[in-house]
C-alpha cells in the first residue's frame, strides 16, 4: 500500500487545526432538550410551515415531531428492513483498470465508514445529514478516521450552508460549513432543501399514537366489568364501607356489605373498538411502509405468492436507490475528500460488490460438477479450505480391489 503525502509533523499540525475547528462547530454549540409534548396534525402543519419559511428556515419544530416518527415501532422496522439490505452487501475499491485492489478496500472495512454509510442514509429519512469527521489515525499500518458524527441537526441551517451556536438563530448569524477550515472536516449529504420522507410518514405516525392512546381510554373505561352496589340504607358511614369496599375488591373478589345491599357486575356489550381503532393503526402502518419502502408486504402480511413477489421487486428497486445513494456519495465526496487528507486513493472508485454469494450446499454441488467434468482442481484449495492434508492420489481402481 502507498504511504500516505502527510508527514507526522503535517498530520500533528492538521489534526490540531482540526481540534481547533471542532469546538468551535460542534462543542461551542447550545444544545437544548428536546420539546417531548402532545403532537398532532395541526403541529405538524405549522412545523412544514416554519421549515420552509424562505426567509428564516427552522426545522427544530419539524424535528420535534420527527422525534416522534421515529420512536414509531413500524416506522423503526420499516427503517431497519430498507437499511439492512443496503448495508449487508459486500463493496470493493477498485483501480483505473476496474481491478480490485484488497488493500485499499481495507480501509473502509472499519467502524468509522459504517458509521458514515448509516449516517448518509438517515438523510433519506430527515432530507440532511452533516456528517463531521476527527482527525487521521493510524491504527496497524493502515490509515483511518478517529471518529465520524453527526453534527446536531438542529443547528444546520442547509438552506444557506450554515451552523448556529443557538439552534433558534438566524442564518445571518451562522458560520459557512461550505467554505474554509469547516469544509475540510465535513460532508453533507442529501439534498438542502429536502425534508425527509419523515414529513409524509408524520401524518400516519401521529393519528397512529393518538388511536393508540384512545384505544387504552376505551379499555380503561370499558374493558372491565363495572360493579355496581344499590343499597337501601342512608347511613353515610355504610355507604363509606360499601365504598370502600368495591374499591377493594380485586383477586379475592368478595366482600361484606350492609343488610339489604343488592351488588350487579354488569359486563360491557361494546364490541365496535376493534374496527375503529385496531383497522385505523393497521391503515397507518400500511401507509407508512408504503412511504418507506414503497409496497407493504415485505414488512406486513401477503395474501399470495404472486403478490409478495412483486412487492419484493419493488423493494430491491428502492434499495437499488439507496445504493446509487452511497456510491455516489463515496465516489464523489468521500474519496476526494480522504485523498486530501492523505489517503492513497487516487484513481480508485468504490463499487457494490455483486459477486453471487454461494450457500454451502451450493458450493459442495459446483465442487462436484468440477470433479465429474473432468476438471482438475489444485489440491491446495481443499486444503487450505476444509483443512484435509493431501499427500498424493490413489488409483481408484485399485482402491476398490
Amino acid at each position: 500500500m502507498r504511504k500516505s503525502n502527510y508527514t507526522p509533523e503535517m498530520r500533528r499540525a492538521i489534526n490540531l487545526a482540526r481540534n481547533i475547528a471542532t469546538k468551535k462547530l460542534v462543542v461551542d454549540l447550545q444544545e437544548r432538550t428536546e420539546l417531548l409534548s402532545k403532537k398532532d396534525i395541526g403541529s405538524w402543519r405549522l412545523a412544514w410551515q416554519r421549515a420552509i419559511d424562505v426567509q428564516n428556515p427552522n426545522r427544530n419544530l419539524l424535528y420535534d415531531i420527527y422525534t416522534d416518527v421515529s420512536i414509531d415501532m413500524h416506522v423503526t422496522g420499516c427503517i431497519g428492513q430498507r437499511k439492512g439490505f443496503a448495508t449487508k452487501k459486500g463493496f470493493k475499491i477498485v483501480d483505473k483498470t476496474g481491478k480490485k485492489n484488497d488493500e485499499l478496500t481495507a480501509l473502509f472495512e472499519t467502524e468509522w465508514f459504517d458509521n458514515f454509510v448509516s449516517l448518509a442514509l438517515d438523510s433519506r429519512y430527515y432530507g440532511h445529514s452533516l456528517i463531521e469527521f476527527t482527525g487521521v489515525v493510524e491504527t496497524n499500518n493502515k490509515m483511518q478516521f478517529g471518529k465520524v458524527s453527526l453534527v446536531p441537526r438542529r443547528h444546520v441551517i442547509p438552506e444557506y450552508g450554515v451552523v448556529v451556536k443557538d439552534q433558534n438563530d438566524v442564518h445571518q448569524n451562522g458560520i459557512s460549513y461550505r467554505d474554509g477550515m469547516f469544509a475540510d472536516w465535513c460532508i453533507e449529504v442529501g439534498d438542502p432543501y429536502d425534508l425527509g420522507l419523515f414529513l409524509k410518514c408524520a401524518p400516519s405516525a401521529l393519528s397512529k399514537k393518538n388511536m393508540l392512546a384512545f384505544w387504552d381510554g376505551f379499555g380503561e373505561i370499558f374493558g372491565m366489568p363495572i360493579r355496581i352496589a344499590k343499597t337501601s340504607s342512608y347511613d353515610e358511614k355504610d355507604n363509606r364501607q360499601i365504598e370502600k369496599m368495591l374499591s377493594e375488591m380485586g383477586a379475592a373478589f368478595y366482600g361484606l356489605f350492609p343488610e339489604g345491599t343488592d351488588i350487579e357486575i354488569k359486563e360491557t356489550s361494546r364490541g365496535d373498538a376493534f374496527n375503529v381503532y385496531d383497522r385505523r393503526i393497521d391503515r397507518a402502518n400500511s401507509e407508512i411502509s408504503k412511504g418507506i419502502l414503497n409496497q407493504t408486504m415485505t414488512i406486513d402480511s401477503g395474501s399470495s405468492l404472486s403478490q409478495s413477489e412483486v412487492h419484493l421487486d419493488v423493494l430491491e428497486n428502492v434499495i437499488q436507490s439507496d445504493e446509487k445513494l452511497i456510491r455516489n456519495t463515496v465516489n464523489n465526496r468521500l474519496i476526494p475528500f480522504m485523498i486530501k487528507h492523505g489517503f492513497p486513493l487516487e484513481g480508485c472508485s468504490f463499487e457494490w460488490d455483486d459477486t453471487v454469494i454461494y450457500t454451502p450446499e451450493h458450493i459442495r454441488e459446483v465442487e462436484r460438477m468440477l470433479i465429474t467434468g473432468g476438471y482438475v482442481i489444485d489440491p491446495k484449495y481443499f486444503q487450505d479450505k476444509y483443512g484435509i492434508v493431501i499427500t498424493g492420489k490413489r488409483d481408484v481402481d485399485s482402491f476398490f480391489e
